[in-house]
């Protein structure tokens, strides 16, 4: 089954009781435990070029959302068992 981003943020919305999209709106960062982290960044105006006709622009400053999964996600997605809830390495 494939989820778009709307099904990831409805359900996220259902479990936590929460708008995932305003927080993330207010620049909070927000952290789903076991999953991993929404951090919105700023990024600055910086030059660019017009690919097709080499001319130089001006690209304009935006905020973009990034993720990083949680340790216990990336180590599940590679075929290994989540850390123990001690922490401790094994």
């Amino acid at each position: 089954m494939t989820m778009t981003k709307a099904d990831i943020v409805e359900r996220i919305y259902e479990k936590v009781g929460f708008s995932l999209k305003e927080r993330l709106e207010q620049g909070e960062k927000v952290k789903v435990s076991g999953f991993g982290n929404f951090v919105v960044n700023e990024k600055r105006p910086r030059k660019g070029r017009n690919p097709q006709t080499g001319q130089e622009i001006v690209i304009s400053g935006r905020r973009v959302l990034t993720f990083k999964a949680s340790q216990v996600l990336k180590k599940t997605m590679n075929g290994g068992s989540p850390p123990s809830a001690t922490g401790s390495a094994t």
